[in-house]
């Protein structure tokens, strides 16, 4: 009995792996049709030698070498010399046709200060074929690149597919040149989307468990259709089977604009926007923390000319709801400069709709230094040290009149060190009510803020506004 129960059992766990193996996908069709278009770049550098003899001799093992001086009198007369000879840099990396004419898609950090570009393509049984390429445009904010070379025949290429449709769980296959190596093919699942990772203003990298090592980077992330839905960009060095890749639905705006224009134009709001935590919501009576927080409008932009006000949540654009912060600067990213669209606006208790026509994104502004504060003292409020801003203190904190509370200092562990607020910091309102004495701030946080039980703060820092929201007992 126990010997029949037993080979029972070995048939079931038998017939059970065999069930499961039937059921895992066969990715070799779709990596012989898609490895095709799949390249390997390589490129070339020229850097200077920096470590020269000369170099050498004036540092020493200890610091200055004794020498020292007589190369500093000897470059005055005759100039710098033995700059080192210049040498070769060649780095490696991945990338994909998109279309039969030639044009390829990679990432700007695999080609970003080539000095020349080598396309490989695996064309045949023959073996690879050498390209020149040329860089038609990039894009450093997305970390994207569009190549082209000229070739006599129409090339294998791929197509994009839609990354939003994506479901974690689903299978993907990548295909790269990890370390070298041409023409790898992993697989994997979807780990997850919308992962932010602080690569720049529009995160939103799909997560994979798909081997990607150094190599992969540009190279395209697959679905079971062939289609391209990532492009593989960065990895977590300390960690195993952790991936990213740009959506498809990102790359290939950027794509198309720099195939156009070489350059990718953006919309542009001109407001300073922040995520609305819970305690913030509680302040702006919101039902739930959603939506983007204007701190701060900038005179002569679009939001300011619209009507946009600090204080605002951004909730909707063109009906669309705005998740935080980082999905509106998406959202807007995604648009043409001179689109026209409305913007609903949670304000004063209710949403109102807001008609808006974009202008072109730019440079981000360098922020400036954040004056010291004054060292005199003030009056104890939220565990902060307060006084009102004096008149000569106005331009150095970047006001436009004396106006607002300056925070003297900041008591350690109190509920306003917890939420970042930082001497040197200008309180401009409470609660959406200016207040320019103590008074005034106290009286907002005795009525309006215990009766919410939290009090939210636009302040002045480092010439920019932002909010700070502080709970109340």
């Amino acid at each position: 009995m126990k010997y029949a129960i037993r080979l029972l059992t070995i048939m079931f766990v038998f017939v059970a792996s065999a069930s499961m193996a039937a059921q895992l996908p066969d990715f070799t069709e779709l990596a012989e049709k898609s490895g095709q278009a799949v390249v390997n770049i390589s490129t070339v550098k020229i850097v200077k030698n920096q470590r020269n003899m000369q170099q050498f001799f004036r540092q020493g093992p200890q610091g200055q070498h004794p020498f020292g001086d007589f190369f500093d009198q000897f470059e005055r007369f005759f100039g710098e010399q033995g700059q080192g000879v210049p040498r070769e840099q060649r780095s490696l990396g991945s990338g994909f046709v998109f279309s039969a004419d030639g044009y390829i898609v990679t990432n700007n950090h695999v080609i970003e200060g080539a000095d020349s570009i080598k396309v490989n393509l695996q064309v045949d049984k023959n073996g690879d074929r050498s390209y020149d390429a040329e860089v038609i445009g990039t894009d450093k904010e997305t970390d994207l690149a569009l190549l082209k070379i000229k070739t006599d025949k129409p090339l294998p290429f791929l197509i994009f597919g839609d990354s939003d449709a994506l479901r974690v769980g689903q299978w993907v296959m990548a295909i790269g040149n990890p370390f070298g190596l041409d023409h790898t093919v992993t697989a994997g699942i979807v780990s997850a989307k919308g992962r932010t990772i602080g690569a720049g203003p529009y995160d939103n990298f799909i997560q994979t468990d798909a081997s990607i090592n150094p190599g992969n980077s540009g190279g395209p992330l697959i679905n079971m259709d062939g289609q391209v839905i990532g492009i593989n960009t960065a990895i977590v060095a300390s960690g195993q089977g952790i991936g990213f890749a740009i959506p498809s639905h990102l790359a290939r705006q950027v794509i198309e604009q720099l195939k156009e224009h070489k350059i990718v134009k953006r919309g542009w709001l001109g407001v300073s926007i922040q995520d609305v935590d819970e305690n913030s919501a509680k302040a702006l009576g919101l039902d739930v923390a959603r939506g983007a927080l204007v701190s701060s409008v900038t005179a002569g932009d679009p939001a300011e000319k619209a009507g946009i006000k600090a204080g605002d949540v951004i909730v909707a654009v063109d009906g669309v709801s705005v998740a935080d912060a980082g999905d509106l600067t998406r959202k807007i990213g995604d648009l043409l400069p001179g689109v026209k669209i409305d913007l609903s606006v949670w304000r004063e208790g209710k949403t109102v709709k807001i008609p808006l026509v974009l202008g072109e994104r730019s440079a981000e502004k360098v922020a400036q230094g954040r004056p010291g504060a004054p060292g005199s003292q003030g009056e104890d409020v939220l565990g902060l040290s307060v006084r009102p801003v004096t008149e000569a203190e106005a331009k150095a904190l970047e006001l436009e009149q004396a106006r607002g509370l300056l925070v003297v200092e900041v008591s350690e562990g109190s509920k306003a060190a917890q939420n970042d607020l930082s001497a040197g910091d200008v309180i401009l309102e409470a609660n959406g009510k200016a207040v320019n004495t103590v008074k005034a701030l106290r009286a907002v946080i005795e009525g309006d803020g215990k009766e919410k039980g939290v009090v939210m703060l636009l302040i002045k820092r480092q010439g920019r506004n932002v909010f700070r929201t502080v709970p109340l007992p």
